[in-house]
């Protein structure tokens, strides 16, 4: 086998072109995951955090049905109590615990209430029956519900929860599929290698063929001479 002083330029094919292109995609969308769950996990975790002036919740019950599910994910805009108006969702703290929280329909606005110069809310859940048993004040309030993305929020959540394991996944995805890559980089050179032999076997075969006739045709003339 004649021995190459110089790597061979390899053409891809169109598979391998394929695969190149879709493992590029899913690193840089893994990675921007990353950092996009890595920023909505530290704002999740701080209230007085945002992300362009929105946050995100998780709904955890029906009783937004049927305009927000269990399992979706929700955006809020950091909304003031003046902005808010009667009909708007809006999220906030009930007063329970400091990171419990809380999407129900404004049905009353409360300015000035009790001549406090504070402006409450009455609110009532869409699937539920009567009004919420208590008044929110204007400093409880996060904001009011802008777009959701249905069920991305079991994502989240998950993500949230198994933050670590993750990660790790992702690692070993990358990992995986890179290996995958040079798995059939490698398997196309050896396939042009093989093609290269073939090539340069069926060439000497021709040239020894060639010198062969060449020296019974020198030989038959030295003998009618």
């Amino acid at each position: 086998m004649k021995k190459h002083e110089e790597e061979l330029d390899i053409p891809m094919t169109n598979a391998q072109k394929v695969l190149e292109v879709v493992g590029d995609i899913l690193f840089y969308a893994l990675i921007v995951c990353i950092i996009v769950g890595a920023v909505m996990f530290a704002s999740s975790r701080t209230p007085d955090k945002s992300i362009f002036g929105y946050r995100y919740y998780d709904v955890l019950t029906g009783s937004m049905e049927p305009a927000y599910s269990v399992g979706d994910l929700i955006f809020v805009k950091i909304t003031d109590a003046k902005d808010i108006n009667v009909g708007d969702p809006i999220t906030f703290n009930p007063g329970g615990t400091d990171d419990s929280y809380l999407t129900h329909r404004v049905v009353e606005k409360l300015e000035n209430y009790e001549g406090t110069g504070v402006t409450c809310f009455k609110t009532k859940g869409d699937a539920n029956d009567s009004d919420d048993p208590f008044i929110i004040d204007e400093g409880r309030v996060i904001g009011v519900v802008k777009t959701r993305i249905p069920k991305l929020g079991y994502v989240i959540l998950f993500v949230q929860t198994y933050y670590a394991g993750v990660i790790i996944f992702i690692v070993l995805f990358v990992i995986f599929f890179n290996l995958i890559k040079k798995y059939a980089a490698l398997s196309a050179e050896l396939n042009a290698l093989e093609a290269e032999e073939k090539t340069e076997g069926k060439a000497e075969e021709t040239r020894e063929t060639a010198d062969k006739t060449a020296e019974e045709t020198a030989e038959e003339k030295t003998q009618e001479d």
